[in-house]
């Protein structure tokens, strides 16, 4: 073997292998493609997958579709090769790893962050739906969180209403941390809350906040809680989590305490986030879920107004509907039961 022949062949092999490296390296990218859809009217193990107990029910004929992202897990990494190949194709995306999962935060934090603001949207969802089906809902300061071995471990639990603060009625989160700034640190605090629909109280004595020695902190994360006659039960699989099926629990909730039959035997999909007074909220991935929904057979697309710029030059045989409210969409799917009042319905310029 000549010395040339030589110096091609070790050149050769320490590229192969260089490439191999390379090719098992994790790069920061995740990639985004279209996910699976979720009936929302189809029984999971016999039981209603949305389960509304306590109120008057009625029938439905259609399919209601949350749908999702296939996004790379928080606990695993991208390549190289599978950052470049999803860049390429069509039906994919390629994101920054920070533009999705929070640098520094692990991966058990980031999934009670996800279980955490599914709860809230479900939450949320309940409450517009039922008040667009004209049933009573009342919004309380909740408890969303209490921190370990704080004054308020064992004494008050996320999902607890805080009615009152010593005796005088409380009606926001900022009005609780107001009334308990009033205190000095080591003082006691009577408690009245509302748990499982019982009144009850409980004396927090506060301790000093750890950024403030001179603020009085009680270990407690407060968020809007809404109280209703109806119990509602969600059967979703846990690896979805996040915000964005708001809207479609919300339509969910109503289509079936509604007598009308909002849905009327078609396949509707959309996404977006909800608040408990109806907004609908932007969310990512929106090409994604509709390839997903329109892969799925729907003919409708809910999509949220803010997202309708990311679907310009989409092209989708699923009707694509913009909407800003619940009572939007649901303005929205009873015009287009009727081919009179279809062409009036608001879309997506694609």
């Amino acid at each position: 073997m000549t010395k040339q022949t030589w110096t091609a062949a070790v050149s050769a092999l320490l590229f192969v292998a260089l490439a191999a490296v390379v090719s098992l390296v994790p790069v920061p990218f995740v990639s985004w493609s279209a996910g699976s859809t979720v009936n929302l009217f189809e029984p999971v193990d016999g039981e209603p997958r949305v389960d509304i107990q306590g109120v008057t029910t009625y029938p439905t004929t259609g399919q209601l579709r949350l749908t999702t992202v296939s996004v790379t897990r928080a606990d695993s990494q991208l390549t190289l090769p599978e950052a470049l190949l999803s860049y390429w194709l069509s039906a994919r995306e390629v994101l920054p790893r920070d533009a999705v999962y929070q640098a520094g935060v692990d991966v058990d934090e980031i999934r009670a962050r996800e279980v955490q603001m599914m709860d809230n949207s479900q939450s949320s969802a309940v409450a517009a739906a039922l008040r667009a089906a004209g049933e009573k809902v009342v919004e309380y300061p909740m408890v969303a969180g209490v921190s370990n071995g704080s004054p308020a471990d064992g004494k008050l639990k996320p999902g607890d209403f805080i009615l009152k603060i010593d005796d005088k009625t409380v009606a926001t989160a900022d009005a609780i941390r107001a009334r308990v700034n009033e205190h000095q640190v080591g003082e006691a605090i009577l408690f009245t809350i509302l748990r499982d629909h019982e009144q009850l109280t409980e004396t927090i004595t506060t301790v000093a906040s750890n950024a403030n020695a001179s603020q009085p902190v009680v270990g407690i994360n407060l968020t809007v809680g809404y109280s209703y006659t109806p119990r509602v039960i969600f059967r979703i699989d846990p690896d979805i989590g996040g915000p964005s099926a708001g809207l479609m629990f919300a339509l969910a909730v109503y289509d079936q305490v509604s007598p009308d039959d909002l849905t009327a035997g078609r396949s509707i999909a959309g996404t977006g986030t909800i608040s408990g007074d109806g907004k609908v909220g932007a969310i990512g991935g929106i090409q994604e879920k509709i390839a997903g929904a329109e892969g799925a057979g729907a003919t409708i697309f809910l999509v949220p107004a803010a997202n309708c710029p990311d679907v310009v030059g989409v092209s989708t045989s699923v009707r694509l509907v913009k909407v800003q409210t619940l009572q939007e969409a649901i303005a929205a799917l009873t015009a287009l039961k009727d081919p009179a009042t279809a062409a009036s319905v608001e879309g997506c310029p694609t």
